[in-house]
C-alpha cells in the first residue's frame, strides 16, 4: 500500500509517495525506459555495497550507475564535475533523468547535478537515511559545499516525485539514524507544539519504532506546507527560513571543524541548543524548562548538545558572517517564541553570541 502526500508548487507540483515496497518506483522507471528516456542513477561506495542487488533490480543499466566516495566530502566541486563528465560522455540529452540514492549529501549533489547538466534535467529522489526522509529530499534545495562554507553553491530544482521507504533505516548506522532525529526535533519546535510533545513521550526513538511511518510523515507535510509558501525563501521574515532553526550555528560548527568531524545533525543538535539559549534570552515565553525539554530530548537520542572539542569563536563568527542566509539587514537567525512557535530575528549583539559559544565549549 502507498501513501501519497503532494508537494504543492503549481507546475512543479510532485508527490511524496510513503511505501514498504518499490512497486511504484519501479513502475515510474519502466515507463521512462519505454519512452527512451536514458535514467541514471548516483548512490556512494557504502549504499553501493550494502544494495547493489537492490539497485540492479531497479531497472537501470550498471553502466548509468555513478558512485561517489561515502560522506560529506563528496559534497564538492570536483564530485560535481566528475558526474556532468559522467553524463556528457553517456550522451546524456535533456530527456535524461537522475535518480539520487542516497542521504543528504547524495540528494544534494545529484540535484544540482540535475539543476544545471544541460540547464536542468529532471531528477528523482530515493532517501535512505532518516535526516533525507524527513527533510533533506523534500523542498528542492540542492547544492555544494565550499571550503569556506556549507551549501554556498546550489539551486533550488525540485524532484519529479520523493520514494520513502523505511526499509533502507534497518542498516543506517545508529549514529546516522540520530542524525535524522535532529531534525524531526527541529519540526516539533518550529511549527507544531502537539508533535514535539509527541517526541517527548518516546523513551528512544529506533528505526523499528512503530510510530515512525507518522513522525517521517508529518515532518513532510510541515516541510511542504512550508516550501509551498515560500519556496525560494525570500519572505522578508519568517518563511522558509525557520526551516534553518539550528542551522545557522550548526553550519558554523561544520564548517570550522571541518566536514566530516560532525555528522549534519549532530552539529544541528548543537545549533538547537544553542537556538534554545539565546530564544531564552530573547522571549521571555520561551523558558529555562522548554531549553532543558528539547536538551533532554536530543541527548536521549544520541545527539551532542556540546562541542566536541573547542572550536575558535572567532573563526565560528566568521563561518556565521559567510552563512547563505544572512541578509544585508545582518545575521538571520531562528528562535522559538514558544515551543512550535518559531520566528526569524535579526540584531542579535554579538556579545551575547560570543557567551552562548562559550557555553558548549568554543573558546576565544
Amino acid at each position: 500500500m502507498t501513501d501519497t502526500l503532494n508537494v504543492q508548487l503549481d507546475d512543479r507540483s510532485y508527490p511524496i509517495y510513503f511505501n514498504q515496497d518499490d512497486s511504484t518506483l519501479k513502475a515510474t522507471i519502466h515507463d521512462l525506459n519505454q519512452v527512451n528516456q536514458a535514467c541514471f542513477l548516483i548512490t556512494d561506495s557504502k549504499l553501493h555495497g550494502l544494495y547493489q542487488a537492490y539497485i540492479e533490480s531497479l531497472g537501470i543499466p550498471q553502466t548509468h550507475v555513478y558512485i561517489v566516495p561515502e560522506g560529506e566530502p563528496s559534497k564538492s566541486v570536483e564530485q560535481y564535475e566528475k558526474i556532468l563528465s559522467f553524463l556528457a560522455s553517456h550522451s546524456a540529452n535533456r530527456d535524461a533523468v537522475i535518480f539520487a540514492f542516497g542521504g543528504g549529501v547524495i540528494g544534494d549533489l545529484a540535484g544540482f547535478v540535475a539543476a544545471s547538466y544541460l540547464r536542468g534535467i529532471n531528477f528523482y529522489q530515493i532517501p535512505t537515511s532518516l535526516l533525507a526522509m524527513v527533510d533533506s529530499s523534500v523542498g528542492g534545495k540542492t547544492g555544494i559545499n565550499l571550503p569556506e562554507g556549507k551549501n554556498l553553491v546550489g539551486a533550488f530544482w525540485q524532484p519529479q516525485a520523493v520514494f520513502i521507504n523505511q526499509r533502507f533505516l534497518e542498516t543506517l548506522p545508529k549514529n546516522q539514524f540520530a542524525s535524522g532525529i535532529a531534525e524531526v526535533i527541529k519540526y516539533g519546535l518550529i511549527a507544531d507544539k502537539s508533535f514535539f510533545n509527541k517526541l517527548l513521550s518516546i523513551e528512544n526513538l529506533n528505526f523499528d519504532e512503530p510510530t515512525l511511518p507518522s513522525i517521517i510523515r508529518r515532518c513532510c507535510e510541515i516541510k511542504a506546507e512550508v516550501v509551498a509558501n515560500d519556496e525560494k525563501e525570500i519572505a522578508n521574515a519568517n518563511g522558509r527560513a525557520l526551516l534553518n532553526l539550528g542551522h545557522t550555528f550548526g553550519h558554523a560548527i561544520e564548517n570550522v571543524a571541518g566536514y566530516g568531524d560532525y555528522l549534519h545533525g549532530e552539529a544541528i543538535a548543537v545549533g538547537i541548543h544553542l537556538a534554545c539559549m539565546l530564544s531564552e534570552i530573547t522571549y521571555p515565553t520561551f523558558s529555562k524548562t522548554d531549553t532543558e525539554q528539547t536538551t533532554q530530548l536530543l541527548v536521549r537520542n544520541g545527539l551532542p548538545i556540546l562541542l566536541k572539542k573547542p572550536l575558535s569563536i572567532k573563526a565560528l563568527n566568521q563561518a556565521i558572517s559567510r552563512d547563505k542566509k544572512n541578509r544585508a539587514s545582518g545575521i538571520r537567525f531562528v528562535l522559538m517564541e514558544t515551543s512550535g512557535n518559531a520566528q526569524t530575528k535579526e540584531g542579535i549583539d554579538e556579545k551575547i553570541i560570543n557567551t552562548l559559544w562559550k557555553k558548549v565549549g568554543a573558546v576565544d
